[in-house]
């Protein structure tokens, strides 16, 4: 069956509340995390479900910020083109939002034609009105890319005296000094790692100074008429305390919209210019009537949602770029601006990958309602705030678990039972429900509830707005407990009633107001109450939503049959809590660098299990000595004396091209050429020790190609038993590149502990076990490091020859 067409475009339609809603276009240079993610598109997406909600004209435009130089560099970094990135990154983001039930009107990107269109539009209207200059600036420029460094494309030292640390070109991260490029004390382009040279470019400028008096008056009438946040107000005013100064708007990449003037053709604009101007143009791919929504400012209100850090760009930058074409653009009416979500111990970070990210967090199992609620519930409005997992785990299991899904499963669940013990899954009929006592106070206070909720929400205040809804969820708790309507059923059948009646009341209005927040649990919810989301969802004061909450009775219908109840949260155990800090720690790099260590590492312990040793087929069933029980020590010398392990001396490692966890060597095992070993050892053991050193090399194992590579024989190395520490098994010096190691079993426990690295070199002893690991020994006593025991960690794959 064919899927249904998209609806058409929706346009602000006269005599209706017209709201264009925008939040910060998240860059594509990794996957977003949590504090991306509650910092722009799930604020914005509330706000946006909230105004639907109360039948306000809304659409909801977002999109992938696409161009500049962050895009370049991670194309270098991925060995790509831009354009692939930005491939790979939308569709990741595209993904991540829906799983966070990010319900977009149009989720767009910046690399469109119809960016390149408004952009030059723009641009050629700034340039009528006098309001862009040409200006010389000095640039590092590298002769061997040749091409000039952008800011992300320069390393060096910091000037800082006081500091000296290795920095960037826009900023040095161990003191937090912003910088230009030249200032970096023996800079190297981070391509070729050549010095560059200073080198005059010549750029355009928006003269932000000239644009001031019509700023200064927009940013006075607005920021009070559109109830800015204050941290908006504190950093716009700022940089007007600090001066405009006129703003390059060019730069010497590639990748960006091209400046379309002959003298800068080979120039693209700057990032920060054209990325505002993707509202528009994201609006332009959803509707070719986008100028209905951007230059009707008596019929539109823009509400724009982002990060502390992108607060100029939009109170300054944006408006002024929209002022300085004199035509009559839909200009902002109220900025919401967050504060930072820290993680844990520390920060989040896209660019270190330091956090819990928006993949990650599906992979958790928790589902994304409770990710919504923690994230909106801990929303940094004025302050940062910390997310940590026990506060998640506090959050899901008191507030969601035992308040509100408490008290909807309770009332739900006492309705559907059967005639004589419940309802029989029919609403009951409440006649003269104001005039019972409890409930007629339970009707007031929710009705203010509902007040405070709404002037909340109108002035953006989400994190109070949803503390409200479950005010009433916690004010439904305590009805239910003082009515005791478990008795009432039995004693007062009529009062009994009008409690349960007023209950799915209650139940009905927190899965109206809590569906901006947790959309797919207000959704269930209305599944649980037989009726359809598209159908009931909805709290505007045309239909009378907000009068039924002076009498929550009323919204539910007598007569009604509701559906099946079920658990609507699961609680998160303290085990569960533990796995997910220890997963998350650290950095995206280093997780992705123990799984896939842990993998290689399991996948070898796997094949271990199955090695077939050469002679092939069953082995013979052995006869058991007296005493019942087989020899271990003539076990270990059966199998053991088939590996062929020698002395081998590394003569070149280096890193995998397509591996990050393995390396790759050269190693002299006695024979004409060196063999081609790889091994999973990067997280454990430094490149630098990996050089010219001697180890213990398994060559009859049959070559397998690891990652593109074939593997012609397996190093060893010993770890504790849980393998936080690994050594590699090493001959001393004395012993001769190529000699064969021979064996000994040994039996039972050992009696002393040697290093393997200071005694003579005689043999190494090692017993094969039944589940495929090797325990090492010296002459017969078990080998040893600083952590303790060591059983051998193979790191290979194949079968023995």
């Amino acid at each position: 069956m064919a899927s249904s067409p998209p609806p058409p475009p929706k346009l602000p339609i006269p005599g209706r509340r017209n709201i264009l809603i925008t939040s910060a276009l998240p860059y594509v240079n990794n996957v977003p995390h949590l504090g991306n993610i509650i910092g722009c598109v799930l604020s914005a997406d509330v706000f946006a479900r909230y105004c639907r909600l109360r039948g306000y004209n809304t659409i909801y435009i977002c999109g992938t910020d696409e161009y500049g130089t962050a895009t370049e560099t991670k194309a270098m970094e991925e060995k790509c083109t831009p354009k692939e990135i930005c491939d790979k990154y939308h569709a990741i983001h595209d993904k991540v939002y829906k799983w966070f039930n990010i319900k977009f009107d149009k989720f767009g990107r910046t690399s469109s034609p119809e960016q390149t269109e408004v952009c030059h539009a723009i641009f050629h209207k700034l340039m009528e009105n006098n309001w862009l200059t040409e200006n010389t600036m000095q640039q590092l420029y590298c002769d061997t890319c040749q091409r000039f460094l952008a800011d992300r494309l320069v390393e060096g030292t910091c000037p800082n005296k006081a500091c000296n640390a290795s920095a960037r070109g826009d900023q040095c991260e161990t003191c937090s000094t912003l910088l230009n490029p030249t200032e970096l004390i023996d800079p190297k382009c981070k391509v070729c790692k050549n010095t560059p040279r200073i080198r005059d470019t010549d750029h355009l400028f928006l003269e932000l100074p000239l644009l001031k008096d019509k700023l200064v008056n927009y940013i006075n009438e607005t920021s009070v008429a559109g109830l800015w946040s204050q941290n908006a107000i504190q950093a716009t005013n700022a940089w007007l305390k600090e001066g405009l100064k006129p703003r390059c708007i060019t730069r010497d990449l590639k990748w960006g919209v091209p400046v379309p003037h002959e003298k800068y053709k080979d120039k693209v604009f700057y990032v920060w210019f054209d990325a505002p101007i993707g509202y528009v143009s994201i609006t332009a791919s959803y509707t070719p009537d986008w100028e209905k929504w951007w230059k009707d400012p008596d019929n539109v209100e823009l509400f724009q949602f982002m990060g502390k850090d992108n607060v100029p760009f939009h109170t300054i930058m944006f408006p002024s770029t929209l002022l300085g074409t004199g035509e009559k653009w839909t200009m902002m009416k109220t900025i919401s601006v967050t504060e930072y979500l820290n993680y844990e111990a520390g920060k989040f970070s896209k660019s270190k990958g330091i956090g819990v990210f928006g993949n990650d967090a599906e992979d958790t199992n928790i589902p994304p309602e409770v990710w919504r609620y923690y994230l909106l519930m801990n929303r940094p409005e004025a302050s940062d705030t910390l997310f940590t997992w026990a506060d998640l785990q506090a959050k899901l299991n008191s507030e969601l678990l035992n308040n509100l899904g408490n008290f909807i499963n309770r009332v739900l669940s006492f309705v559907a039972k059967p005639a004589g013990a419940g309802y029989d899954s029919i609403v009951p009929d409440a006649p003269n429900a104001e005039s019972h006592p409890l409930t007629k106070g339970l009707a007031e206070k929710t009705s203010k509830w509902v007040e405070q909720y709404l002037d909340a929400m109108e002035k953006v205040k989400l994190k109070q707005g949803l503390k409200i809804a479950m005010a009433i969820s916690s004010d439904g708790n305590a009805y239910l407990q003082e009515s005791q309507f478990w008795k009432l059923y039995k004693e007062d059948s009529a009062a009994c009633a009008i409690v349960m009646k007023t209950s799915v009341g209650l139940v009905y209005l927190l899965a109206c107001l809590l569906e901006p927040f947790m959309p797919s649990f207000s959704e269930e919810v209305l599944r649980q109450l037989n009726l359809s989301p598209e159908e009931s969802l909805s709290f505007s004061e045309e239909k009378g939503e907000i009068a039924k909450a002076k009498s929550p009775w009323d919204f539910v219908p007598a007569g009604h049959k509701i559906g099946k109840p079920a658990p609507l949260f699961k609680e998160l155990r303290d085990e569960e809590v533990t796995l997910h800090r220890e997963k998350y720690a650290g950095s995206q790099a280093e997780r992705s660098s123990k799984a896939a260590a842990d993998a290689e590492a399991n996948k070898v312990a796997s094949q271990l299990k199955g090695t077939k040793l050469s002679g092939g087929g069953p082995k013979k069933e052995q006869k058991k000595q007296s005493g019942g029980s087989k020899s271990k020590t003539a076990e270990a010398d059966i199998t053991v004396a088939k590996l062929d392990i020698r002395v081998g001396l590394i003569r070149k490692a280096e890193k995998h091209p397509d591996a990050d966890s393995l390396y790759l060597e050269e190693i002299d095992v006695g024979e004409d050429a060196p063999r081609t070993v790889v091994s999973g050892l990067v997280k454990f053991i430094p490149l630098e020790e990996m050089q010219n050193r001697k180890v213990c090399v398994l060559c009859n194992l049959k070559p397998v190609a690891m990652r593109g590579i074939k593997s012609h024989a397996m190093v060893l190395a010993a770890s504790n038993e849980d393998h936080t520490k690994v050594e590699l098994v090493e001959p001393p010096e004395s012993a001769a590149v190529g000699e064969r190691v021979t064996f000994a079993g040994y039996s039972g426990e050992p009696e002393a502990s040697l290093s393997g690295k200071s005694k003579t070199w005689e043999k190494l002893a090692a017993e094969l076990h039944s589940n495929g690991e090797l325990v090492a020994c010296y002459k017969d006593v078990p080998f040893t490091t600083s952590a303790g025991v060591c059983k051998v960690k193979t790191i290979a794959n194949g079968e023995i020859r």
